[in-house]
């Protein structure tokens, strides 16, 4: 049976990375059972034949609009799949959808009749406020790294000015790959609107919003790069949480020493 990655190398190449992505997030202990999610916009990589498939189930109601994603075909991991199996086999644990030309609903067009996540809405309405800002977001990846979700225990960790200052002290890599820092969001239900909203107001100013006792939020035109940022941070909330094992608290880079970083690689200030 054709595949759409058939005679199509960049988007083939896209769903290899969605696969390579899906396994770190296992073997780094971060996507618990069916922890976590993802979901890509394949819309420039496919042509007119992909965009024109027949649905593969009935449509599919939003509760809220997504108008500026009208046509947009995604790439989303499966509700209740595994992504050590996202890893092995994509398109048997995740669905390629189209949203309706009104951004009202959605359809499952490829590869498999397989539901997406349950966070579609939440996702959806993230791209939707990307797009209509003239982002060019491509990629929503959500994930439990342990250590950061550790730090959201902590109370003076839920302020994004001191997570951030405390992430960025730790290696001077942390600044430069996760230059806009990191947004809090308190505790709310996984899955909801409510927390899908209050996501929405954090990425204005981040690219990398951080759920109380829950996970971590990437937004980004790449999935290897969001892979990096989330991947960064949880290197320096190591870097906190040895030293504190250690019986210290780590001294970490200087203002200056973190200043001294946004000339030379042209950081936002």
């Amino acid at each position: 049976m054709a595949s759409i990655i058939d005679n199509n190398e960049a988007l083939r190449l896209q769903i290899e990375q969605i696969a390579e992505v899906a396994g770190y997030l296992w073997e780094k202990g971060w996507a618990e059972r069916n922890g976590g999610n993802i979901s890509v916009n394949l819309t420039e990589l496919v042509g007119d034949e992909v965009r024109r498939l027949p649905a593969l189930m009935p449509e599919i109601k939003l509760g809220e609009p997504v108008e500026a994603l009208a046509g947009n075909i995604f790439y989303v991991t499966g509700t209740g799949k595994r992504m050590r199996y996202v890893a092995k086999a994509p398109f048997s644990n995740g669905s390629v959808i189209r949203v309706n030309a009104d951004g009202s609903a959605y359809e499952i067009i490829a590869e498999q009749p397989i539901m997406p996540t349950s966070e579609l809405p939440s996702h959806l309405a993230m791209h939707n406020f990307l797009r209509a800002r003239g982002v060019n977001n491509k990629v929503v990846v959500h994930t439990h790294p342990t250590d950061l979700v550790a730090l959201s225990h902590c109370k003076p960790f839920l302020n994004s000015d001191y997570i951030t200052r405390k992430l960025w002290a730790m290696i001077p890599e942390c600044r430069v790959i996760v230059p806009r820092g990191v947004g809090i969001i308190p505790y709310e239900l996984p899955g909801s609107m409510d927390l899908a909203k209050a996501t929405i107001k954090q990425l204005d100013k981040h690219d990398v919003v951080l759920w109380e006792k829950h996970g971590i939020l990437a937004v980004g035109e790449d999935i290897i790069e969001c892979f990096d940022a989330i991947d960064t941070l949880s290197k320096s909330a190591q870097i906190y949480l040895y030293a504190r094992q250690a019986g210290f608290e780590p001294e970490g880079m200087t203002d200056a020493q973190l200043d001294d970083l946004v000339p030379a690689f042209n950081l936002p200030k």
